[in-house]
């Protein structure tokens, strides 16, 4: 038998300019399942994403998606893409092992947790808004990483620049003064130790409430439980907006960052693979 993909109508653009095309998994002409492909439209068009690979039930165990994946990366090749990305949900054992199968590299995971009582921060430690002062050195720290994560997806180092000095322009728009965010610096003894970042309106993810975006301590004060207390800090502003689950991502190699979240009661709900198209 014989597994091709059908398009099941021309290649889409949205409004700004992002590509996507939607297939049928056939098996000698009969449809058995549905594949739909996108360019990423944070990283551009060096990047694919399969945002949906679904089998029929009574053709699962036959092959059927590991054939329509390695189909979905050539058509992507043919768009231009060097990379693709999968987003796996958390439980489906069958799909994470066809990816690992297809020699796709797990990256990162979702995490979410479900909020309870307000947390009470350890003795000595305390935190505060950042200042409008604070702000501009707080925005410019945080622009490496971000312009890392998208030039390890294959954007030119100019163009990650632009792309995420505009990201935060977006999320950000008033500074330190941006409605439904919490900015909070982590006081301890006196001394600031740290800052995090707590999306409370606009959550980028429909499964959460609110959202951390960024946790930093200071380098000379790390392994001294402060990204904990940091963690609690967030709840606490979570709560405190009226959302019941917090969220957040973090990379698959930061083990350390893993535990800590773990031990906080956090859940992985998705896990984000990557692979190279040679």
């Amino acid at each position: 038998m014989t597994t091709t993909l059908r398009p099941t109508g021309p290649d889409q653009y949205d409004a700004d300019g992002v590509r996507s095309r939607s297939y049928e998994i056939c098996v000698n002409s009969r449809p058995v399942g549905l594949l739909r492909l996108t360019v990423d439209p944070q990283y551009g068009p060096v990047t694919g994403r399969v945002t949906q690979l679904v089998v029929d039930e009574r053709e699962q165990r036959r092959g059927r998606g590991a054939v329509a994946a390695l189909a979905a990366e050539e058509v992507l090749r043919g768009w231009g893409c060097r990379r693709v990305e999968i987003s796996v949900p958390a439980g489906a054992e069958a799909a994470l092992g066809l990816a690992a199968g297809l020699g796709y590299q797990e990256r990162s995971r979702s995490m979410i947790k479900e909020l309870a009582g307000r947390p009470r921060l350890p003795d000595g430690s305390t935190d505060r808004a950042v200042t409008e002062e604070e702000f501009p050195a707080w925005r410019e720290r945080g622009q490496p990483p971000l312009r890392q994560a998208m030039t390890d997806r294959g954007l030119p180092a100019e163009e990650a620049a632009r792309r995420a000095s505009e990201a935060l322009d977006a999320l950000l728009p008033d500074g330190a003064s941006t409605t439904g965010v919490a900015l909070r610096v982590l006081v301890h003894d006196g001394t600031d130790t740290g800052r995090i970042w707590v999306e409370l309106e606009r959550s980028p993810r429909e499964d959460c409430d609110a959202y951390v975006y960024e946790v930093e301590v200071d380098e000379a004060r790390r392994g001294l439980g402060h990204g904990r207390t940091l963690m609690l800090v967030a709840e606490r502003e979570a709560l405190a907006a009226g959302a019941h689950t917090l969220g957040l991502h973090v990379l698959t190699a930061n083990t350390p960052a893993l535990r800590l979240y773990s031990s906080l009661g956090y859940r992985v709900v998705e896990h984000h693979h990557c692979k190279a198209l040679l």
